[in-house]
């Protein structure tokens, strides 16, 4: 008779399913379900009539509309250079990049309250680049373009970050392909490429983009926080509490809560298409 040998199962790392499980759900819902399920719960007690009026007042329109600009502004600035800088780590090795590498990660290290410090002293009118700008007419701080300067910085890690993985396991042999088939160097990365990261690069773009909608610290000293004008909706329902008005905070965080949320699903249907569009 010939013997069937057992067959060999891999030694477990981590517990088994049902204690993995477990652990994941119970992480998730005291991290993150409870506090979203307590905001809902707060914004349910408005009323549709005080919601309404909170979300559409001249100020929460106002702070509203510069977070989302600077927001959207910020992602575009990142979604170039991102892909840029993920690119040169990926592709080129030259002296200190390891140590280029390593600064990306910097905006997660640094406080963002010493980052927007940091912004104000370069940008002001007596900084480093301030005073460069200034006589040509440009004003970074207390503007949009310092809201936008100070989100670009707090999430340009998640771009760079999601895309540089794939570009490093991209099998060369595709582009390699494409050369002997004489494609230039614009189209093999547009035709080749480009599809292949599309969804990295996108997941990337978009927790970018929520990223800045959500930002406060970096943003508060460079925005100089004038009613109208610079103040972003974080702030905003930060001075609601301050003054003690939970129900307008809880609805301006409702509102960012909502545009997250629709951030996710837009993030999830584009890369669900770009992998359909890939495995064609």
């Amino acid at each position: 008779m010939t013997d069937i040998a057992a067959p060999i199962r891999a030694k477990r790392v981590l517990p088994g399913f049902t204690l993995s499980l477990g652990t994941v759900l119970l992480y998730m819902t005291v991290i993150v379900l409870l506090p979203v399920l307590a905001l809902i719960l707060k914004g349910a007690e408005i009323g549709p009539a005080r919601f309404w009026d909170i979300i559409t007042s001249a100020r929460t329109l106002a702070a509203l509309r510069l977070t989302i600009t600077a927001a959207l502004i910020a992602t575009a600035i990142n979604a170039v250079y991102g892909l840029l800088m993920a690119w040169v780590l990926t592709r080129y090795e030259f002296p200190g990049r390891r140590i280029l590498d390593a600064l990306i990660d910097v905006p997660f290290a640094l406080p963002t309250a010493v980052a927007g410090l940091s912004l104000t002293a370069l940008f002001s009118g007596n900084g480093w680049f301030g005073q460069l700008l200034e006589p040509l007419g440009i004003s970074v701080t207390y503007t949009i373009w310092g809201v936008a300067l100070a989100m670009s910085f707090t999430s340009i890690p998640f771009v760079v970050r999601t895309v540089q993985p794939v570009l490093e396991d991209l099998d060369p042999a595709y582009e390699q392909a494409a050369r002997t088939l004489g494609a230039s160097e614009f189209t093999i990365f547009r035709r080749v490429v480009f599809p292949q990261i599309l969804p990295a690069y996108l997941a990337g773009c978009t927790i970018a983009l929520a990223r800045s909608l959500g930002e406060f610290g970096a943003v508060v000293f460079i925005a100089g926080n004038l009613p109208f004008k610079t103040e972003i909706a974080a702030l905003l329902a930060f001075i609601r509490l301050e003054e003690y008005d939970y129900q307008g905070a809880a609805a301006i965080a409702l509102v960012l809560l909502f545009f997250a949320l629709i951030l996710l699903f837009v993030s999830n249907r584009l890369q669900a298409r770009a992998m359909r569009f890939k495995e064609r």
